[in-house]
């Protein structure tokens, strides 16, 4: 190891002589005369900040040249002097930095401590997540900045639609404030990031196209996935609930399903139609899901859509999602003459103008309402349009 004091400057280093291999040697800056250069005899050029901190002469990395200019180095090494000065100990931030949570790691963290928890949802979170963002996993959480989520969010837009691209920008924020919430200390870089405005979503099957839709659904060969699409039709629950529904929570005698949470975080009972009560009874029940998968980690199917998009190309129908199916159900209801309280009932919405009128309901007028909704949607199955 040999050591030299310089006038560091662009060209003088460029130019320096190479240490034999597996030697270094070492230039100190005469006019910053604690900055250091560190050159190996593989010609790599490292700016160091020699000090002493607490009595034990340490080394602190600034920057490695060319890509970290002389002005940048000396200006680093001032600043970094400064805060020895105060009592901070530049190792340990440094130290801290290489402790920090990942993304990845702070996502695994919220899908087990949260989502798995507490959202019947928690699917979406993990298939998303992994889809959109796994480019982030490896990064220090706080290393990544507002901008790049704005522009991830813009890039999901584009290519993907806004709808995504909100969803995305949900979940981000959901799991940067849970850690904030469990102790972190670092800030979301989602704060001051806004939604792209959405328009609520009013498509539902139209009279012309059940009876297309029905011909291409009683098709489709994946029988569970068929039936699962039929329940979630005839009772328009959300999708979340009918995937995971369980044979324990169905009464056949009542002809009922209690759903012991919903996305209000209560449980609600529906009652089943006559149609959807024979689904029911043809299914077999020898596992504790009505919609059984063997290969999903949750041991239900998780989301139908390749037999979904193979009854839609059947059918010749655009732009329907399985959601809608829950909107189509409330709005035959609408068309049957049931009232908006009836309706709030019989879907499980919560609102706060609402609730005190769905508390004083019982099941008979929405049984009434979603048989009669049921009929008139099925009497399309054979086009059959005056019983409307």
């Amino acid at each position: 190891m040999t050591s030299y004091r310089i006038n560091f400057t662009k060209s003088t280093l460029l130019n320096l002589s190479l240490p034999q291999k597996g030697k270094r040697d070492y230039y100190y800056d005469l006019k910053e005369k604690s900055l250091l250069l560190d050159v190996t005899s593989a010609g790599s050029k490292s700016f160091y900040l020699y000090r002493r901190i607490s009595g034990v002469p340490e080394r602190i990395l600034l920057g490695i040249f060319p890509d970290t200019t002389i002005e940048q180095a000396r200006k680093f090494a001032s600043q970094t002097k400064g805060e020895i000065a105060s009592g901070v100990n530049p190792k340990d931030k440094i130290n801290a930095i290489k402790k920090e949570v990942t993304f990845g790691s702070m996502f695994e963290e919220f899908m087990e401590r949260y989502s798995k928890k507490y959202k019947r949802s928690w699917i979406y979170d993990d298939r998303e997540v992994k889809r959109f963002l796994s480019h982030w996993f490896s990064r220090k959480a706080s290393s990544i900045t507002k901008q790049e989520v704005q522009v991830l969010h813009e890039k999901i837009h584009e290519e993907n639609g806004l709808y995504q691209a909100n969803r995305i920008l949900e979940r981000i924020r959901a799991i940067y404030n849970k850690h904030v919430e469990w102790g972190w200390n670092g800030s979301n870089p989602t704060i001051g990031i806004k939604k792209f405005k959405e328009q609520s979503r009013d498509r539902f099957i139209q009279p012309d196209e059940l009876p297309k839709f029905f011909e291409a659904l009683n098709e489709e060969l994946n029988a569970t996935a068929r039936d699962y699409i039929w329940i979630s039709l005839l009772t328009g629950a959300r999708k979340s609930n009918v995937l995971a529904m369980r044979w324990d929570e169905v009464n056949f005698t009542r002809k009922e399903w209690r759903i012991p949470e919903t996305k209000n975080g209560e449980p609600v009972t529906l009652p089943l139609a006559e149609q959807a009560i024979e689904i029911l009874n043809n299914r077999t029940k020898d596992s504790e899901f009505v919609f059984p998968s063997t290969e999903s980690s949750t041991g239900h199917i998780q989301d139908p859509q390749k037999a979904w998009r193979r009854i839609l190309k059947k059918a010749s129908i655009q732009d329907l999602r399985i959601h809608d199916l829950r909107r189509t159900l409330g709005s035959w209801q609408v068309i049957t003459g049931a009232t908006l309280s009836v309706i709030g009932k019989s879907l499980g919405h919560k609102t706060q103008a609402a609730t005190a009128i769905y508390a004083r309901l019982n099941l008979d007028p929405v049984r009434e309402s979603v048989n009669k909704a049921a009929n008139a949607m099925l009497a399309f199955m054979n086009d059959d349009k005056e019983e409307i």
